[in-house]
C-alpha cells in the first residue's frame, strides 16, 4: 500500500495572521494531522495483517480505520491548500457564476455554508463540493468517514471545526473563527478545482448520454435518501429537511 507522508505548509506559521494564529498552525499541522498519517499508514499495516490472516471481523474494523484516517488527512490536505495569506474576498468568472446560479448570490453561500459549519455538533467539515451529476455545487457536512463515504463529486473547499482547529485563539467561540475564515479562502485555487472538476465532469456525462441514446429505455431505479448527518444539498439543512 501506498506510504502517506505529512504535506508540507504552503505558506508560514504565521502567515493566517490575525485570523488563524501561529500556534494554532503548528499543533494543528504538526501535531493533529500527522497523527492522522501516521495513524493511516499503521492501519494500512494492520490491514495487510488482516488480510494474510484471513481474519473477517479484523479487515472490516481496519478497512473502516483506514477509511476515516484517509479522509482526515485529504479533507486536511485540503484545508490547507485552499487557505492562503492575503486572500478572502469573492471568487469570480464560472465560480461565481455558478455560486449565483446555486445558491443566488456570494453572500447566501457564504451565510449557508457557515450556518452549515457552526451546526455540526462536537466536531467535523463543513465541505463545499462540485457534483457533475447534478451539475451544481453543494455544501456537505459531517463526521470524515461520512463525508468522504456520501459525496459524489469534487471537494472544492474544506472548513475543519474540530475543536484543535481554533480553540487556542477562539476558545468556544467558533463562530467567531468561522466568520474569520472567510479572509483567509484561497478562491483562485478553489477556482482551479472547480475547472478540473466541471472538465471530469463534462466528460462523464458525454459518456452517459451517449450510452443512454444506446441503451433500452426503462424506469428510473428507486434511490435511497442521503442520511441527514451525511449532506446537507443545497446549502442548508432547511433543503435537506424539504426533500424528506
Amino acid at each position: 500500500m501506498t506510504r502517506h507522508e505529512l504535506p508540507a505548509l504552503p505558506y508560514d506559521y504565521d502567515a493566517l495572521h490575525p485570523w488563524i494564529d501561529e500556534q494554532t498552525m503548528r499543533l494543528h499541522h504538526d501535531y493533529h494531522h500527522r497523527r492522522w498519517v501516521d495513524e493511516l499508514n499503521a492501519a494500512q499495516d494492520r490491514l495487510v495483517a488482516a488480510w494474510q490472516s484471513g481474519d473477517a471481523l479484523l479487515i472490516r474494523h481496519f478497512q473502516r480505520l483506514v477509511a476515516f484516517y484517509q479522509s482526515e488527512h485529504a479533507l486536511h490536505g485540503l484545508f490547507w491548500e485552499t487557505m492562503g495569506p492575503n486572500q478572502g474576498g469573492q471568487p469570480s468568472g464560472d465560480l461565481a457564476d455558478q455560486i449565483t446560479q446555486d445558491f443566488g448570490s456570494f453572500g447566501a453561500l457564504k451565510s449557508r455554508f457557515s450556518r452549515v459549519a457552526n451546526s455540526i455538533e462536537t466536531a467535523g467539515w463543513a465541505v463545499l463540493v462540485w457534483q457533475p451529476g447534478h451539475w451544481q455545487l453543494a455544501i456537505m457536512s459531517g463526521e470524515s468517514y461520512r463525508l468522504q463515504t456520501g459525496a459524489s463529486g469534487t471537494a472544492l473547499l474544506a472548513l475543519d471545526v474540530w475543536e484543535h482547529a481554533y480553540y487556542l485563539r477562539y476558545q468556544h467561540r467558533r463562530a467567531e473563527y468561522v466568520h474569520n475564515w472567510w479572509n483567509t479562502v484561497n478562491w483562485p485555487r478553489v477556482a482551479e478545482r472547480f475547472a478540473a472538476g466541471t472538465r471530469s465532469g463534462l466528460r462523464s456525462h458525454e459518456r452517459a448520454r451517449s450510452n443512454h441514446r444506446h441503451a433500452p429505455r426503462r424506469n428510473a431505479p428507486d434511490l435511497p435518501l442521503a442520511s441527514r448527518d451525511r449532506s446537507v444539498l443545497d446549502g442548508g439543512p432547511e433543503n435537506a429537511d424539504r426533500r424528506r
